[in-house]
Formats: C-alpha cells, sequence, structure tokens
C-alpha cells in the first residue's frame, strides 16, 4: 500500500523521504519509479507536491542486538 506524503518549503526529496519515513538515498529510486515526472520539478520540490511512497520502500524494522548486563 501506498502513501502520499506533501513536501514542505525548502524540501529536497531526500530530505522529505529522511524526515517523514526514515527512508535513505536507496529508497529514493523507488519513489522516483512511483512519481513519473518528479524528478523534472527540481531539486527543491515545490510547496505541496505530493510524493507517493511505495511500500516497496517502506523502512524494514531492525533488530537491534540484546544486551544483557552480566555478559
Amino acid at each position: 500500500m501506498a502513501d502520499v506524503i506533501r513536501a514542505q518549503q525548502g524540501d529536497t526529496l531526500d530530505a522529505l523521504l529522511w524526515r517523514e519515513r526514515g527512508l535513505t538515498a536507496t529508497d529514493a529510486v523507488r519513489v522516483l519509479e512511483a512519481n513519473p515526472g518528479l524528478a523534472d520539478r527540481g531539486i527543491l520540490l515545490p510547496l505541496g507536491t505530493p510524493v507517493t511512497v511505495p511500500a516497496s520502500a517502506s523502512p524494514k524494522p531492525r533488530a537491534l542486538p540484546l544486551v544483557q548486563l552480566w555478559d
């Protein structure tokens, strides 16, 4: 399931994805594929630009190492 997020003033795609979903630049490729013409808008996205984030670009849950006090 895809989400739609909107750009704020002065947002780049990378900054928007990091702030809203914790996604990195490698995920931006999938987002650009899901949003034809988005790259044509320039580096700074216009205010309120809708950006569709596909489910394939969703952050994967990270397993943190278990820390035990007396190991």
